[in-house]
């Protein structure tokens, strides 16, 4: 069946970065932002933490930001629903200062438009574990556009995480497209490879390479942004 839709993931895909820096980054800067509102620094990331794997696990019909926060509330009381406010000024005012231990890839923003000009469709199958200001961040200084996609995932707007491969289904229903019409471009071997599961085809994308379980990935489509043309060139 020919490929009619590229899912591309974002962090260390269109996003090169290392995942590690950014993480302890992001976790610094909110944990000092919501210090000032009374919050202990380390309770805080480890009720993140918490709540981020209860996204990853969510199989219900809740949104994964509801999953997220009814989490936090376990752990704060309904407390921290007050003072929701704070982390959204954090995400809109200090969440972009991140960007300094991220890097920018012209060729990821070339990729996704010569794809799109070749007439198919693109959606940006994201993790999601972020609020939407913050994946419109990293889109950004990814040096795209949110309107770049059919369809971003945030996880306001779903109620699966990867490595689900009910995550993928989820977003192939959304494009009224078949599994098997789709292309899931991504870094992580444990996150994104899975979609194949579902009858997507699938590119490992190898400049900021993530296979924590040191899987034998010779089995995988591979390579740069320029493998990645050349391999959508053959289907």
């Amino acid at each position: 069946m020919a490929i009619t839709t590229v899912l591309f993931d974002l962090d260390g895909t269109l996003l090169p970065m290392d995942q590690d820096i950014f993480i302890k980054d992001y976790f610094s800067r909110i944990a000092a932002k919501m210090a000032g509102q009374g919050y202990d620094p380390k309770q805080l990331v480890d009720t993140i933490w918490h709540g981020t794997v209860a996204m990853i696990k969510n199989t219900s019909d809740r949104s994964n930001e509801a999953v997220f926060w009814e989490l936090a509330v376990s752990v704060y009381g309904e407390k921290i629903l007050s003072d929701k406010r704070y982390f959204d000024e954090f995400y809109e005012t200090e969440f972009d200062k991140i960007k300094a231990v991220c890097g920018c890839n012209s060729a990821a923003n070339e990729a996704v438009h010569k794809i799109k000009e070749q007439g198919k469709r693109i959606a940006l199958a994201t993790n999601p574990i972020f609020p939407a200001r913050a994946t419109e961040w990293r889109i950004g200084w990814a040096g795209l556009d949110i309107n770049d996609f059919e369809l971003v995932t945030t996880y306001e707007n779903i109620n699966r995480s990867k490595p689900n491969p009910e995550y993928y289904l989820e977003i192939a229903e959304r494009l009224d497209v078949k599994p098997e019409e789709c292309l899931m471009v991504g870094n992580d071997v444990g996150d994104d490879m899975v979609a194949e599961k579902t009858g997507m085809k699938v590119f490992l994308l190898t400049d900021c390479l993530i296979n924590r379980k040191d899987e034998d990935i010779s089995k995988y489509p591979q390579g740069s942004f320029k493998e990645l043309l050349d391999y959508i060139e053959t289907l």
